[in-house]
C-alpha cells in the first residue's frame, strides 16, 4: 500500500506549529524585564519567522534530505532571525536592548527546534523501516545505466522510503522490463504509483508531453533523470539522492505551507472586514427585498465540489423563485430569476454569503469558482487539466471571472478558456495577484458584466 497522503501532509504543519509555539512561549520568559510590548513583538516575530522560512525554504525537508542540509537550514534561519529580532528594538521606545537576553532566548529556542526537527526526521526513517508504512511506490521510464543506478539506490537506501515497481521502455526488452511506455498510465493507476522517474534519453517529446499532462490530471509526481535534453515547459528544481541528481517539476506556490498560512490569514481578515462593514447592513436590506418579491428562504445553499473534489455547501442570497431545476445553469432571461435576483446576480451581490464559506475554511476569497456537480462530472472527463483546479480551495472570485469567463457555458471553448485561467492562477499564485483580482472584481461590480445574469 502506498503511504502517500497517510501522514506526510501533516508533518510540515506540525513542525511549523511546534516552532511557532516555542518562539511564542519562550520570549516572555526572557524579555519580561525589557519593557517590550509582548503582543506587538509576538506578531512581529511570528510574521518575520514565516517570511524568512518561506524565502529560504526552511521547511523544505524531504525523505532524501541529508542531515548536513538540515543543519545548514537551521544555521541560516537562526542568523537571519537573530538580525530581525535585534532590528525590533530601535523601533520600540520603551524596550531596553539586552544582548544577553536575546542570546539566551535564541539559543534555548533553536536548541528545542533543532532537537524536535532531528527527532522527527530520524523517527520517521526508523518508523518506515520497522513498519513498512508510508512508502512511496515508484517506476522508472527507461532502462539506462542511470536508471539502473537509481533503482539500486531505492533498494539500498530503504530509509528514503521508496518501493521500486518496475521499468518501462520501448528500446529494451528483457525480463526486467515491466512494459512499454504506452502502458505506464494504466499501470500507474492500477498499482497506486506515486512517483514516475523519466530517463529522457528513452522518451520522445510527444510521450513526455503526455506524461506531464497525465501527472497533472492524476496528481502524480513526475521527476527526471537529467541528460542532454532540456525542458522549458515548467520550472524545475534539482535534488540529490546521495550523489544522484534528480530533476522535479516544481509544486505550485499554493502547495507551500507558509503560502497556505498567508493565504488563510488573508482570507480570515478580509472576510471579517466584509462581515463587519458590508454584510452587517446589506444582509437585512436584501432579506427584506427578497422576501417581498417571492416566498421562500433568504439564503440558498447548494452542494458543490471543493478542494480534492470533496463536497461542501455553497451559500448565496436566493435570486430565483423556488424550483426543482437548481442543478441547471442559469441562461440569459432565465424565467426562474426574480427582479431583485437579476440585480444581485448582475452585481455579484448574491455571492456575498460565501464569505461564511471562507471563514469555515471551505473556500478562499480568490480561487477557481466552484462549478455545479453536473458541469464537474461532464468536463472533468473531456477537458485536460480540469481536475488541476480542484487541488486548491474554490474562490468567491477568480482570474477567469475577471477576464470575462463567467456565467453561462454555451460552448466547450468557454469552459476550456476558464480552465486555462484557473490553472494559470494556481501555477502563478501570489498575494499581489489575489489583490489585483479583488480590485478588478470590485471594478466589474460597478461597471456591470455582460455575462452576469
Amino acid at each position: 500500500m502506498s503511504g502517500k497522503g497517510r501522514y506526510s501532509k501533516y508533518l510540515r504543519p506540525i513542525s511549523i506549529f511546534f516552532d511557532v509555539l516555542v518562539l511564542t512561549v519562550l520570549f516572555p520568559c526572557f524579555f519580561w524585564e525589557l519593557g517590550i510590548n509582548e503582543f506587538y513583538f509576538g506578531l512581529y516575530q511570528v510574521g518575520a519567522w514565516a517570511v524568512i522560512s518561506y524565502f529560504f525554504g526552511f521547511y523544505e525537508i524531504y525523505r532524501f534530505t541529508k542531515p548536513i542540509e538540515i543543519i545548514a537550514k537551521l544555521v541560516r534561519q537562526g542568523i537571519i532571525f537573530l538580525l530581525v529580532v535585534i532590528a525590533f528594538f530601535p523601533f520600540s521606545k520603551q524596550a531596553v536592548f539586552s544582548g544577553q537576553a536575546i542570546a539566551k532566548y535564541l539559543v534555548t529556542a533553536f536548541t528545542l527546534i533543532t532537537l524536535f526537527k532531528f527527532l522527527l526526521f530520524y523517527y520517521l526513517r526508523k518508523y518506515r523501516i520497522m513498519t513498512g508504512s508510508n512508502y512511496r511506490n515508484a517506476v522508472i521510464v527507461g532502462y539506462t545505466p542511470d536508471a539502473l543506478r537509481l533503482k539500486t539506490l531505492f533498494e539500498d537506501k530503504t530509509e528514503y522510503g521508496y518501493k521500486f515497481k518496475g521499468f518501462f521502455s520501448d528500446k529494451k526488452q528483457n525480463e526486467n522490463i515491466t512494459g512499454k511506455i504506452s502502458e505506464i498510465e494504466a499501470f500507474t493507476l492500477d498499482n497506486n504509483i506515486d512517483e514516475i522517474y523519466c530517463s529522457l534519453n528513452e522518451i520522445t517529446n510527444l510521450q513526455l508531453k503526455r506524461l506531464v499532462e497525465f501527472a497533472d490530471i492524476n496528481d502524480k509526481t513526475l521527476k527526471f533523470i537529467p541528460d542532454t535534453k532540456e525542458i522549458f515547459a515548467k520550472n524545475l528544481k534539482i535534488d540529490y539522492y546521495e550523489f544522484f541528481p534528480v530533476l522535479s517539476l516544481r509544486k505550485t506556490p499554493l502547495h507551500e505551507p507558509v503560502a497556505k498560512i498567508f493565504k488563510r490569514l488573508f482570507d480570515i481578515l478580509f472576510s471579517l472586514f466584509v462581515f463587519v462593514f458590508v454584510l452587517s447592513w446589506l444582509t437585512p436590506l436584501l432579506a427584506i427585498l427578497i422576501k417581498l418579491e417571492s416566498p421562500g428562504p433568504v439564503f440558498f445553499k447548494q452542494g458543490r465540489p471543493g478542494i480534492d473534489e470533496k463536497e461542501f455547501f455553497c451559500y448565496k442570497f436566493r435570486s430565483m423563485r423556488l424550483n426543482k431545476t437548481t442543478e441547471e445553469s442559469v441562461i440569459k432571461n432565465d424565467p426562474r430569476v426574480t427582479r431583485i435576483g437579476r440585480f444581485i446576480r448582475k452585481t455579484s451581490l448574491d455571492e456575498m454569503p460565501q464569505f461564511l464559506n471562507v471563514l469555515k475554511g471551505e473556500m478562499s476569497v480568490v480561487g477557481p469558482r466552484p462549478h455545479l456537480w453536473a458541469q464537474n462530472n461532464l468536463y472533468s472527463k473531456s477537458i485536460k487539466k480540469y481536475l488541476v483546479r480542484l487541488y486548491v480551495k474554490p474562490g468567491i472570485t477568480g482570474l477567469a471571472q475577471v477576464k470575462g469567463y463567467r456565467g453561462e457555458i454555451s460552448t466547450d471553448e468557454d469552459m476550456i478558456n476558464r480552465i486555462k485561467y484557473d490553472v494559470f492562477y494556481i501555477e502563478n499564485w501570489s498575494l499581489l495577484l489575489d489583490l489585483k483580482i479583488i480590485v478588478q472584481t470590485v471594478v466589474n461590480i460597478f461597471k456591470g458584466e455582460e455575462k452576469a445574469y
